[in-house]
């Protein structure tokens, strides 16, 4: 599969999923709003399977983002920080668990599009179709996965893991493009992910838990899992 060239907006998510991998996702103390006023809407119910979480529902809350115009479910011991105001254009929050940890971001209104010039191996460790994002008969879906560049420069570097709500169609053989999860939305398209980095600490985390397959096992992955599957339209 070939896409066109990148865009900005494009670069910019491609240096915010290398960041976060070579940090692991690292403490988000970045300047912003801490929200603590969730909407009073009951968390969404989906029709797509995914692992139960260990969180028990009575923990979780919901957020509108700050247009009204998307709502997601996540426990209530994280904190959902806005900086949608320093970027001037769409919606623009992070996700940071107890730990300040960043664990996903979404941003709205990002140009989508790039082109794959070079293919990776690939490993497909999670995917659930996401129908009430549904554009013009496109369901995307939400995906976890890896590429591995043996020629990076940077160990760290080398295995990437991350996971978000994709448009893309499916790789079809053993190679695919390098990661950048996004998906078609009004006016342009919008994000939803976030990276993993099993060389970076995570509090909390196992200490067997040193891979993509391990973490996709582990109780703050099925959060996170739920929390991304849970974007829908707020009206």
């Amino acid at each position: 599969m070939r896409r066109g060239a990148p865009s900005a907006a494009g670069i910019l998510g491609l240096a915010f999923l290398l960041a976060a991998c070579g940090s692991g996702g690292g403490p988000g103390s970045a300047p912003g709003t801490a929200s603590s006023a969730p909407v009073s809407v009951p968390a969404a119910t989906s029709d797509a399977p995914t692992a139960t979480a260990s969180a028990p529902e009575s923990s979780w809350t919901s957020y509108k983002t700050a247009d009204g115009k998307f709502l997601f479910d996540h426990p209530q011991s994280w904190n959902v920080i806005s900086e949608t105001e320093q970027t001037g254009q769409g919606v623009f929050v992070k996700v940071v668990d107890e730990n300040e940890t960043l664990l996903a971001s979404l941003r709205t209104n990002i140009a989508a599009g790039s082109e794959c010039l070079d293919k990776l191996p690939y490993s497909p460790l999670d995917s659930v179709p996401l129908p009430a994002l549904e554009q013009k008969g496109s369901v995307p879906r939400f995906v976890f996965e890896t590429r591995t560049d043996v020629n990076h420069p940077d160990p760290a570097k080398v295995n990437v893991a991350a996971y978000g709500i994709t448009s893309a169609p499916a790789p079809d053989g053993p190679t695919a493009c390098p990661i950048f999860h996004f998906f078609t939305w009004p006016p342009s398209g919008a994000q939803f992910s976030g990276a993993y980095n099993p060389l970076a600490a995570r509090p909390g985390l196992e200490m067997h838990v040193d891979t993509p397959q391990a973490y996709a096992e582990t109780a703050e992955y099925r959060n996170i899992k739920k929390m991304i599957t849970s974007l829908r339209p707020a009206t």
